[in-house]
This record gives C-alpha cells, sequence and structure tokens, in this order.
C-alpha cells in the first residue's frame, strides 16, 4: 500500500498538469503549429529533412506540398536501415527501440521507431495525464492506496544490431521509471512474460492477494482474466477479490459490446470506466470526463496532427487539412507527424468529431476495416451500435464477433455474413439477425438503400460461433493478448472462411 503522504504528493503532481491542458484547451490551434516548427526545426539535419527542404518550410502550406502523405511501405526501407543501426535518417536522436506491430490483418509485421523523445513526453505523459483527468474529475479518489493491475501483451523483446522490438507496452514497462512499479502489478518481470497463458497464470497468482484499485488493458483480454479469476477464487464477481476497485482503464477496441459483461463482473454503481486511444504510433486521445463516450484530443505530446475527410479518401493521394479546419461528424482519417520520427504518416484509423471547442472525437474505425463491396459503406461504428441495439433487444451478450461479404454469383444476391460468439446467447437467431438488420438499415441510408426490396443486398447470414471460437483462432496465430485483435469487417472473405473451417 502506498503509504498516505505519497498518495497526497502524487495527486498534487497530476493536478499540476491541469494547468499545461489547460493551454492547449484555450489556444489549440497554436499550440499545434508552434509544435509543428519545432518537428520540422528538429529534423531538419535528417536525410528526410535534408531530402524535402524542411530548411524552406515556413508555413503549413509548404509543409503539406513539400511533403507526402505516406503509409508504412513508403518509409519501410528508412525504418530498416535505422533498425540494422544507421541514425539520424528520420529523427535527429538516436531510436533503438521500435514497436512490432501487425494486427491480424497483415501477417507482414510494421516496427514502428519509438524514439526517447516519444516515450518520455508522449507515452509516459500520457499514462500521467490518464490519471491526472481521472482525479481532477474524482477528488474523493484513493486510487493510490491500492496497486494499478496492467495487462500488456505477449511481451518478449528481441535485440538485432542494438536495436530492440517487441510489444509497445514491453517498451513501455522496459522504460518505466522505477517507482511506477511500486504502484502497479504484476511485477515487471511478470508483465514482460512471453507465454500469454502462462502469463495469465502468473498475473492472477500475484494480484489476487494485493488491493487492486485499477485495472488497465484491451476489454477482450481483460474479460479473459477477470472470468479467470473468478474461477481461481470461486468468488461471484470481483468486487469480493478486489473490494477497492474503483476504475476501468480501457483502450483497443470499441467497448460497448462488452461493457454489460463488465458490470455483471464489477456490480458497483459508481465504478468508472475511462476510455483511452493509443497506438504503436503514439498516444492520441483520453477521456477527459466521468461517463463520457468522447475522448479529448490531447495536443501538446509531439503529435501534429492532420485529417483526411473520408468521402475523398484517396490513400497517399490524398488531400488532408489541419486541425484548424476539420468539422463536426464528417468522418476522417488521421494523418500524424510525430517526435517518433513519422512524417505525414496514415495510422490507418478513423475519427468524427464530437466538439470543437474543446477538440474531442470518437473513434469510428480503420480506413481498411469496412465493407464497400455494394455500395453500402458500413463501417465499425455502424455495426457496433447495430449490435449493441440488437443485444438490447434480445437480452443478449456478444464475445467476439467478424463480418464478410457474400459476393454476388449468378441471379443470387449479395449479402453479410456474420460470425458471432455470444457470452449470452438470443432465444430466436432469426429475430436477432432481424433486429440487427432493422439497425443497420436505421444508422446506414447507404445500407437501407441496398436491402430496399432485397434489390443489392439480402438478409445478413448470421452464424453462432462456438464458445472459445475467435480465442483458439488468434492462438492459432501466434496472437494472444495485448493489442491483437478480431478484425471486425473485411471487404475479402478470408476471415470468415478461415472461422468456418475451424
Amino acid at each position: 500500500m502506498v503509504i498516505p503522504f505519497v498518495n497526497s504528493i502524487l495527486s498534487w503532481f497530476l493536478k499540476k498538469r491541469k494547468h499545461q491542458i489547460e493551454l492547449f484547451l484555450k489556444y489549440p490551434v497554436d499550440v499545434q503549429n508552434e509544435l509543428l516548427f519545432r518537428l520540422v526545426d528538429a529534423a531538419k539535419n535528417t536525410e528526410f529533412g535534408l531530402q524535402y527542404n524542411f530548411d524552406t518550410i515556413s508555413n503549413y502550406e509548404d509543409f503539406s506540398k513539400q511533403i507526402p502523405i505516406q503509409k508504412y511501405e513508403s518509409i519501410e526501407p528508412l525504418i530498416e536501415r535505422c533498425r540494422k543501426g544507421e541514425q539520424n535518417l528520420f529523427w535527429p536522436s538516436k531510436i533503438k527501440w521500435f514497436a512490432k506491430s501487425s494486427g491480424t490483418t497483415n501477417a507482414k509485421s510494421k516496427y514502428i521507431p519509438v524514439s526517447e523523445e516519444a516515450i518520455e513526453y508522449c507515452h509516459f505523459k500520457a499514462g500521467k495525464d490518464m490519471l491526472c483527468l481521472y482525479i481532477n474529475n474524482n477528488e474523493e479518489t484513493e486510487l493510490f492506496k491500492g496497486k494499478g493491475l496492467r495487462l500488456g501483451g505477449s511481451s518478449d523483446l528481441y535485440e538485432d544490431n542494438d536495436s530492440f522490438f517487441g510489444d509497445l507496452s514491453a517498451i513501455i514497462i522496459e522504460n518505466m521509471p522505477f517507482w511506477a512499479d511500486f504502484s502497479s502489478a504484476p511485477r515487471q518481470e511478470t508483465a514482460l512474460m512471453s507465454e500469454w497463458e502462462t502469463k495469465m497464470e502468473a498475473i492472477i497468482e500475484e494480484t489476487i492477494n494485493e488491493n487492486i484499485t485499477s485495472l488497465v488493458g484491451v476489454p477482450s483480454w481483460m474479460l479473459v482474466l477477470l472470468n479467470r479469476v473468478l474461477e481461481k477464487t470461486g468468488k461471484e464477481n470481483i468486487l469480493q477479490v478486489w473490494p477497492n476497485l474503483e476504475v476501468y482503464f480501457h483502450g483497443g477496441v470499441n467497448f460497448n459490446p462488452y461493457r454489460e459483461q463488465f458490470k455483471k463482473l464489477i456490480p458497483k454503481t459508481d465504478f468508472r470506466y475511462y476510455e483511452t486511444y493509443n497506438a504503436s504510433e503514439g498516444f492520441f486521445a483520453i477521456q477527459d470526463r466521468n461517463d463520457s463516450e468522447e475522448l479529448l484530443l490531447m495536443l501538446d505530446y509531439g503529435i501534429f496532427y492532420e485529417f483526411i475527410p473520408m468521402d475523398s479518401y484517396d490513400g497517399e493521394n490524398s488531400v488532408a487539412i489541419p486541425l484548424a479546419e476539420v468539422k463536426k461528424d464528417v468522418n476522417y482519417a488521421i494523418v500524424i507527424t510525430t517526435n517518433g520520427g513519422l512524417w505525414r504518416y496514415l495510422i490507418g484509423d478513423t475519427v468524427k468529431f464530437t466538439s470543437l471547442s474543446p477538440y474531442r472525437v470518437k473513434i469510428t474505425g480503420r480506413t481498411k476495416h469496412h465493407i464497400n463491396v455494394f455500395g453500402e459503406e458500413l463501417i465499425i461504428e455502424n455495426a457496433e451500435e447495430s449490435l449493441r441495439l440488437a443485444c438490447e433487444k434480445t437480452n443478449a451478450a456478444v464475445t467476439d464477433y467478424t463480418v464478410g461479404p457474400i459476393f454476388m454469383n449468378g441471379e443470387k444476391k449479395g449479402g453479410h455474413e456474420w460470425i458471432i460468439e455470444f457470452s449470452k446467447a438470443p432465444e430466436n437467431l432469426d429475430s436477432f439477425t432481424t433486429l440487427l438488420d432493422n439497425a443497420l438499415k436505421s444508422l446506414n441510408s447507404d445500407y437501407e438503400a441496398k436491402r430496399y426490396n432485397n434489390m443489392t443486398l439480402q438478409m445478413p447470414v448470421v452464424h453462432k460461433a462456438k464458445e472459445g471460437l475467435f480465442y483458439n483462432w488468434l492462438k492459432e496465430k501466434g496472437k494472444l493478448g495485448g493489442q491483437h485483435k478480431v478484425p471486425r469487417l473485411s471487404n475479402e472473405r478470408e476471415f470468415v472462411e478461415e472461422l468456418l473451417q475451424l
């Protein structure tokens, strides 16, 4: 247990940061512009900076004209050279850490450069801000009287040519200040264990007798851990194991399909859920108010933001706009320039702004993860909300799901094929399917038009998956834990076919 005076010092320190946050809330565009020119100036003598004449960039227009928008494949040769030991290629300070990121859709791994500045002024700063915003909203918190249970990925770190690569959570844990370990569980060596299922058991053994006051991790994997805690202890709910638990900091996947399951596991009316938005490329946004589904875009983490309206999205050929020009309720792809050496980089995520003063966002999906085989423009936001509505009306609960297209064949109409693993299945799957279809039509006019009289799209096909299907599929691919997640929507049938075979 952290002694009371340490608790007071930590609270004071974190509250102090609130004044810096208020600066970018008041002057968001100024803060972003100043940041952009600091990044350009810092990297003007790198190989990338010389190639694109950074020393001639004097405003945003110069920046956007001289530097192309880029996907990973465009910068991979520079990253590979950096991994082999060359420096000053795209960022001036030495880069020895690389976050290995592949997701589930691409067998080929990406190695995202993580500079010392990104660790210190982005990821660590965000971790402190997450706590800062929470304690400022919850004055009576006793968070620091106990420990935070952190659930990272299967986190082996590998060394190659004096550079290190692994899961981002492993890099963060490896670089944590010594005092952070006192307030976290499990121990660093357990958190960094590589074999996921062995690590789960070790985490449970280490934490069931601790005073755990907060949880941090991806919802799908946290559910697995909490259910195993109940199996191990024989308790009915998590509060019987950790009675002082008060908040869950989550991110990585949409929380709505999991919300009701967490409420059953943690039956506490004033329990808090705080969402974060981060990736290997950086930490972007944090929920800044209790009981909100909007995330505050953090503007002083060494990340300059641009946005591409999805109705004109064309990959690297797109035209981006700066923060000052965004509008509410438009679906945008995010482009970032960072203090890790990523320049006008497409991270593949899409967001909508829910507020422009301050700038708050909701994550709507991925640029690749949508279905538009028939012009229906189905995005993850539509799918998640439709599932929620269908579950609400049938008293069902979803563990995982994926959706793929049914292609037209002769006179056979097209459609969508859903594979859904329920933790609580609906009594009648046909009724559930109808409710799901109706919800999709109410939320997406393009989908509704294609479904009219079954003109282009037939009724969705929904399969009830056997228990553990998605877990076993990810295990088979060596993708258990951490940031690994099931691809929700795809324009191809690859994932649906693999799962149907299992």
